[in-house]
């Protein structure tokens, strides 16, 4: 993961415990309200409870695993984990670019793709110049490593 992902995943973690709190108090009322078998407001707050403690354990399982490797601090002609990947789509015409993630901070969205996906298990160990062909959902792809850059 790099140092971004697991800030994001820290942040997360903080959000969520300070949430806690709030969903017991929830809980609380209404329970007051009276019959709990029948009261959807206190099983709603419970579910939500049980949803937020399970992720609060999720994200500490995979901090506590995380191996954090700062992309800045790499280097070299060939695409690797947190690799920034500059590809000339050779179909579409047009380019893309990537940074190749874990798997907890992939994002396509923010350019993002993770490390175990189609696109990047093809692009590594690529070199710029290399053409790359991937089987993606819309059928198979061919592109062209332009750039490779370590921000």
């Amino acid at each position: 993961m790099t140092p971004k992902g697991q800030q994001t995943l820290k942040d997360e973690l903080a959000r969520l415990k300070a949430e806690m709190p709030k969903i017991s108090q929830e809980i609380g009322v209404a329970r007051d309200h009276g019959d709990i078998k029948e009261n959807a407001e206190y099983h709603a707050a419970k579910e939500r409870q049980g949803l937020v403690a399970a992720r609060i354990a999720d994200i500490e399982d995979k901090l506590s695993r995380a191996e954090v490797i700062d992309p800045s601090n790499l280097g070299g002609e060939r695409v690797k984990f947190g690799a920034i990947v500059v590809l000339e789509d050779l179909d579409a015409e047009k380019s893309v670019t990537y940074q190749i993630v874990g798997p907890d901070e992939a994002n396509i969205d923010e350019g993002t793709i993770s490390v175990t996906s189609p696109v990047a298990k093809a692009l590594i160990g690529r070199e710029v110049g290399d053409e790359v062909k991937v089987k993606v959902p819309g059928g198979l792809r061919t592109y062209e490593v332009v750039e490779i850059r370590w921000d």
